[in-house]
């Protein structure tokens, strides 16, 4: 009867890891589904962005040679504000780039019971 009782036991915890493995499985996909996604929509949205500040830009650099008379005035002032801008992005990396990432990322594979 203990030899049964051993045998049941053991199925019992072969069918536990095999239900625990297949979730965490499922757990896993569902995330880097949720992770791939974000990154798809962000690169779509930056390359629209891209394609507004280039538009936005050449209609800031011909309003400037308009009002200027001069070419080139136009073209300076806007690489000088794109090299400021350039600078605030890299003086600003850790808040605006890395930090919004690492707390995108503790969020999706961090659960409050892996803390524990």
């Amino acid at each position: 009867m203990e030899e049964l009782d051993y045998k049941q036991l053991i199925n019992e915890g072969r069918r536990y890891l095999k239900l625990e493995f297949n979730y965490s499985k499922l757990t896993a996909v569902e995330k880097m589904s949720v992770l791939l996604s974000t990154m798809a929509v962000i690169a779509v949205v930056a390359v629209l962005s891209a394609f507004v500040v280039l538009y936005l830009a050449s209609m800031l650099s011909n309003m400037i040679s308009e009002a200027t008379h001069s070419m080139w005035a136009g073209n300076l002032v806007v690489a000088v504000i794109f090299i400021a801008m350039i600078l605030l992005v890299l003086a600003l990396k850790k808040q605006i780039i890395i930090d919004p990432i690492t707390r995108f990322l503790t969020k999706l594979f961090l659960t409050p019971n892996d803390n524990e």
